[in-house]
């Protein structure tokens, strides 16, 4: 099983003491977060690892009042897919 550690500004996917998973985000003048960047090892996809990072952003942001812009391209096909990430989704 894997787990997931808050390191900085990423959230990071640990499995069997091998980094497998990343989540990299920056944060605006404003506040708000960019999702920048997206990484699932490859013996890890197909298993919503990388849904399973940008949630831990989703939440971070919900717990401190933020917006996400989703920037990397599969954290946005992704909050275009979940609609439960509207109320944190910072569409410009």
């Amino acid at each position: 099983m894997a787990s997931i550690e808050r390191k900085e500004h990423a959230f990071v996917m640990i499995k069997d003491g091998q980094e497998v998973g990343k989540v990299n985000w920056t944060v605006r003048d404003d506040g708000v977060l960019m999702v920048d960047h997206t990484f699932v090892a490859e013996s890890m996809r197909g298993q919503h690892a990388g849904e399973q990072l940008v949630e831990r952003v989703v939440d971070l942001a919900r717990e401190s009042g933020v917006k996400i812009e989703p920037v990397c391209p599969f954290a946005e096909a992704l909050f275009k897919r979940k609609k439960e990430y509207e109320d944190v989704w910072q569409k410009d």
